[in-house]
């Protein structure tokens, strides 16, 4: 079978990006609510018909610019922490990396503030711990197997970090632009502290 596409599908998956690229630069300049499908297809010069092609509705598409945003981040923290030297420079370069992507006013504006108003507090946490938990797993795993860390129950101790760097995230987010430098230097210096604390004695 030819693994070359067609021009149809070129096209097909050139427009699904167009929106994606459009409707994540709306979506963070106007809010979700102030954004509609009518805008997203004139900006990116295409029907409605189209958006609906690729997108179910407004909600979809935004779960879409959502999940392309978290992807981003999250691999970005993964190369971090692959390039440190151990499970412990591991978890501090990635949170670095995580609270350093947080400064994004992009990232920021859609995944924080618009992602709890677009879908419901309850399935936005879902959506964020789709995309987060496994790597925060993951490197918590690495610590206790290293034996670096006094015995902790490793699930619980990922959904904690989880909701640590959430509401470092929020924190960010809500300062002031001349504060959020800052805000996230404080941020990484408590979180990194707390998560040294549970280091085992040498």
């Amino acid at each position: 079978m030819s693994a070359v596409k067609s021009r149809r599908e070129q096209y097909s998956e050139a427009t699904r990006s167009a929106l994606l690229a459009t409707a994540t630069a709306l979506f963070a300049a106007r809010g979700y609510t102030k954004t509609s499908l009518e805008d997203i297809a004139a900006a990116t010069q295409v029907t409605r018909g189209a958006v609906y092609h690729h997108f179910a509705s407004k909600q979809a598409l935004f779960e879409a610019v959502l999940a392309e945003q978290e992807t981003t981040v999250v691999r970005r923290s993964e190369k971090a922490a692959a390039a440190a030297p151990d499970p412990v420079a591991a978890a501090v370069a990635s949170l670095h990396s995580f609270l350093r992507s947080c400064l994004d006013p992009v990232y920021g504006r859609i995944v924080m503030r618009e992602g709890p108003v677009a879908l419901g507090f309850t399935r936005w946490q879902e959506c964020e711990q789709g995309f987060a938990l496994g790597h925060i797993e993951e490197r918590v795993r690495a610590l206790i197997e290293a034996g670096e860390l006094v015995p902790v129950p490793g699930q619980l101790t990922a959904r904690l970090v989880f909701a640590l760097l959430g509401a470092a995230g929020m924190a960010i987010n809500d300062a002031p632009d001349a504060d959020r430098v800052e805000v996230m230097e404080q941020a990484e210096q408590v979180i990194a502290a707390m998560l040294l604390g549970l280091r085992r004695p040498a």
